[in-house]
């Protein structure tokens, strides 16, 4: 049985329990966003050490906009996914249900030169507007935020802290909500790919403790659903040997046809990931930290 990281740097985390897998959302000052569901697509292949991560998520947010904060161990590489593989994925594995996870350590990376926040890309996609940023400490990228309009809390800039210590690259991200969205303060944004390097396949997300921003927004319970993609049969755990509450729950390897399928819904090349593909759907029943 092979592994896949499901939280990365658990041992950086403020609090001691092992509720801290999600992106980093914030709001203007005031004014509360936290997580939701999450469902999320990652196909990893392990000759060429490359991770397609392609999430749809949703939150709960006061405020007409909103941004959050990805964290990868290198550059990534950013694009539009197709919202409609989510729906075949989940077609292909209503059938019979499996067991649990296991545990997993994540590699070390390089940290980043020291004494500035480096912008490496900007773009709109998939209806975000992106920056793709280094930085040299977690203040020094929260004074640019804040300089661009990103409002942070001291949770936030702590959340960031081991990311930045271990050289990672932050992908920040503004949403805003649509006429729907206004008025219930639900806000599901659209399928963005992120494409990066790493040794090990990885869920590279933490959050600051959410407790009190979820009650006061009125959001009482989310689910996580993982479908991963690659060469055999993976189960999951969280970094550091923690065990995790999340649940493999269908596992198979996919014919070729169905493969071309999966990529074509999430506008992938034809040759991504490895040549046999194994797909496993990991749920976590996900209580806010």
């Amino acid at each position: 049985m092979k592994y896949i990281a499901i939280i990365s740097l658990i041992a950086f985390c403020a609090s001691e329990t092992n509720t801290t897998r999600a992106c980093c959302a914030f709001g203007h000052k005031g004014q509360t966003v936290v997580n939701a569901d999450q469902t999320v697509l990652m196909i990893w292949d392990p000759k060429t050490k490359t991770e397609h991560f392609i999430r749809k998520a949703a939150f709960k947010a006061e405020g007409n906009d909103f941004a959050f904060l990805v964290p990868s161990p290198s550059r990534p590489e950013l694009s539009e996914s197709g919202n409609e593989v989510f729906p075949r994925l989940e077609e292909i594995t209503t059938p019979p249900r499996l067991g649990r996870g296991g545990s997993n350590a994540l590699p070390a990376v390089s940290p980043v030169p020291q004494g500035k926040v480096t912008v490496l890309e900007r773009k709109e996609v998939a209806g975000f507007d992106a920056a793709v940023l280094s930085a040299s400490s977690s203040s020094a990228l929260a004074d640019w935020l804040q300089k661009n309009d990103y409002n942070l809390s001291p949770e936030v800039e702590a959340w960031a802290a081991p990311y930045v210590h271990d050289g990672w690259i932050f992908t920040a991200l503004k949403v805003a909500k649509d006429a729907k969205s206004k008025t219930d303060n639900s806000v599901r944004a659209g399928a963005l790919r992120i494409t990066f390097q790493t040794d090990r396949p990885l869920f590279p997300y933490r959050e600051p403790d959410s407790r009190e921003a979820a009650k006061k927004i009125g959001a009482a319970e989310r689910i996580l659903r993982i479908f991963f993609i690659s060469d055999a049969r993976y189960d999951g755990g969280l970094s550091g040997g923690h065990a995790w509450s999340g649940k493999a729950v269908w596992s198979k390897m996919l014919p070729q046809q169905e493969k071309e399928n999966i990529l074509k819904l999430a506008k992938l090349p034809a040759k991504t990931g490895p040549e046999n593909w194994w797909l496993t759907e990991f749920v976590d029943h996900w209580a806010y930290a």
